[in-house]
């Protein structure tokens, strides 16, 4: 493909993938603001968990419906739903309508989210494929950061209602290019697609989330309702597992749970997911609401904790890669982040933003350090066979752990804050006309209440939120008690390539085994050609007097007969002058020889023999980063195919 078509190409799936990434963010500081305008606080959590929900248990079907129908049409499909659900959740007139269309919303961001890392893997050359891992594992990372900032300011200088619409044009243009430029897919690999599966799991773990949100809130416990959703819940359990023993592709093969590893890095991911995006959704409440900030002050203060979570998955990656060792870190991050959310627990009325910022920083500190560990602890632990599989479960716990969170907390929230409200309008006088029901469904009216009262209001708001805190330590005390079980193992070379996409993207990702273990191999071999590559390629050929320059013309020149010099020295980003004496160098060696007019290259005999000896170092070297993962026909293609294109990964990086 042409770097130009490319290029745009590349920028629209950025575009996609920031969309859907940065929607599970954006709305958090604007949540207060709509809640004043829609009423409705208690269902204020399903605006995030209806998003989350949706775009999780999707993600299965998006991905391997891709594969069997073509990504391109696919990729389409997910756009026009992502921003039909945008425009209406924009037009929503109640909170039930905005729920609803953010699960509309959800179901499309679920498929930007898989499809554009699988486009990627269609459109780049695998000697390439490495660097833009990186960009797109950046776009989270910047979405985590900049998402609540965003939001608050879209509610302060224009309304909550453009969180939603700023989607449009920037999707339609990822729509245009990727409809005009993206070459048509035809090739599809057929699936044997467990719709029972994702229907079943998608169905329990919505009664689970309903029971957590209605219970001893909106109906007692005791209640058919929520009685009624705990049988429904455990039924479908059941009727998921007779499932998926007989599934051809199961969703989530039910012997991963065997495996010590991914069993407790999920549960321990459930957690993680569970405190993040339950802080996440009640911090700015208790900044607009008890601190009187603006929303998009509100996002500011938000910043250390997505800065500490940003900075440890880094440094994380980092230490894996250079030591090995990984078990260490979820057992000391989630002590850290249980730390933060018990000081967090400490919040009142009277604590300083600086405080609240530090607590904030402790947190993302913990969560940094165990978010980015835990899918390496996976993708170490299981065979060949099984990585694409646990790795999306490993990511889709964590996911689901993040509705969960936000749903039990906002019945915590919405309790305590019933409560406490009663205990307050028992013992105080109100003015006259007020209806103190107006506290729920408009925080904001707090403020314009006599200062007696307001500081009791405001009390009960922040009492409220603390609870939230105080809840969520004592969980994330037990996800510490529970990596302590993670096993230690030595680390495959090909899982030492962290991705900082898959530490920070909070929506399941769904590859193949293959995939995955190109995905680990394309890094290290594009950290690996930035470090003097073909010096080290060309001593292990037996080519240790050819200078490296010389050695990337051979590669250049392997299986192409005559190349134009001009061609190739605008390749390599030199003049022709500059490239002549390593050239030069060849044709004495024997190893290429010039056209009579010296205006086209090509490998003599023994020159062909010199380059087979590169490609056949190539591959013994890619041989063993993957061999760890033991014998299988799959790997040993991928390394036959890789080989080759690598040794010209320096056409547009000359050495």
């Amino acid at each position: 493909m042409r770097q130009k078509g490319l290029g745009l190409i590349i920028i629209a799936l950025m575009l996609g993938l920031l969309l859907a990434s940065l929607d599970q963010t954006i709305v958090s500081t604007a949540l207060p603001t709509i809640v004043s305008d829609l009423g409705g606080l208690e269902q204020l959590s399903w605006v995030v968990t209806g998003y989350m929900l949706a775009s999780t248990v999707s993600t299965p079907l998006w991905g391997k419906l891709g594969d069997q129908y073509g990504r391109k049409r696919l990729f389409i499909a997910a756009i026009i739903i992502f921003l039909l659900g945008s425009a209406l959740c924009g037009l929503s007139r109640n909170m039930g309508e905005l729920i609803g269309f953010r699960s509309l919303q959800g179901l499309g961001g679920g498929g930007l989210m898989v499809l554009t890392q699988a486009i990627v893997g269609d459109v780049v050359s695998a000697r390439e494929r490495g660097r833009y891992q990186g960009f797109f594992g950046a776009v989270f990372a910047v979405s985590s950061i900049v998402g609540p900032l965003l939001g608050g300011l879209f509610v302060d200088h224009l309304s909550w209602h453009w969180v939603f619409y700023i989607n449009l044009p920037l999707g339609a243009i990822a729509l245009v290019v990727i409809a005009s430029a993206l070459p048509r897919d035809d090739t599809g690999t057929r699936h044997r697609i467990d719709y029972a599966g994702v229907v079943l799991l998608g169905s329990a773990t919505s009664c689970l989330v309903l029971i957590a949100t209605w219970g001893g809130t909106t109906y007692p416990w005791a209640s058919p309702v929520i009685v009624g959703l705990a049988l429904a819940a455990a039924g479908l359990v059941v009727a998921w597992i007779a499932v998926e023993r007989r599934a051809a592709e199961p969703v989530l093969p039910l012997e991963l749970f065997g495996v010590r590893a991914f069993a407790m890095s999920s549960a321990v991911g459930f957690v993680v997911g569970f405190a993040m995006f339950g802080a996440l959704t009640y911090l700015p409440l208790f900044l607009q609401v008890v601190h009187g900030v603006s929303s998009t002050l509100s996002g500011v203060h938000l910043l250390p904790m997505m800065v500490g979570m940003l900075a440890m998955s880094v440094n994380s990656g980092l230490i894996i890669s250079k030591t090995g060792k990984y078990r260490f870190l979820p057992i000391v991050g989630t002590a850290v982040a249980t730390v933060g959310l018990f000081l967090l627990s400490g919040l009142t009325e009277h604590s300083s933003l600086l405080a609240m910022g530090a607590c904030l920083l402790v947190l993302g500190i913990g969560l940094g350090m165990t978010m980015q560990v835990l899918v390496v602890v996976v993708q170490n632990a299981v065979d060949f066979k099984d990585l694409g599989v646990a790795t999306s479960g490993a990511t889709f716990f964590r996911s689901i752990g993040g509705a969960f969170g936000v749903a039990t907390l906002g019945s915590v929230f919405t309790g305590t804050l019933n409560d406490d409200l009663r205990q307050v309008l028992a013992r105080v006088r109100l003015p006259p006309g007020f209806d103190p029901a107006q506290v729920q469904r408009d925080p904001t009216v707090i403020r314009r209440l006599p200062p007696a009262l307001t500081a009791q209001f405001l009390h009960v708001y922040a009492d409220a939120i603390a609870t939230v805190f105080r809840v969520s330590a004592p969980v994330m005390l037990g996800a510490f008690a529970l990596s302590w079980f993670i096993p230690q193992t030595r680390l495959r070379e090909t899982t030492k390539a962290s991705d900082l996409g898959e530490g920070l993207g909070a929506t399941a990702t769904e590859r193949s085994s293959l995939a995955e273990v190109e995905r680990g191999l394309m890094r290290l071999a594009d950290a690996d050609l930035r470090k003097g590559y073909y010096e080290r390629l060309g001593a292990l050929a037996g080519l240790s007097g050819i200078p490296p320059q010389g050695v990337w013309v051979l590669a250049r020149l392997n299986g192409k007969g005559w190349v134009g010099a001009g061609e190739l020295a605008e390749r390599a980003k030199v003049s022709r002058a500059r490239g002549k004496p390593h050239v030069d160098r060849l044709v004495d060696e024997g190893l290429v020889e010039r056209s009579e007019d010296g205006e086209r290259l090509r490998l003599t005999p023994k020159g062909d023999r010199a380059a087979l000896g590169l490609v056949r170092c190539s591959r013994e070297g890619l041989s063993r980063l993957v061999a760890d993962w033991g014998p299988d026909p799959q790997l040993k293609r991928l390394v036959d195919r890789v080989a080759p294109e690598l040794l010209g990964a320096y056409a547009d990086r000359p050495p």
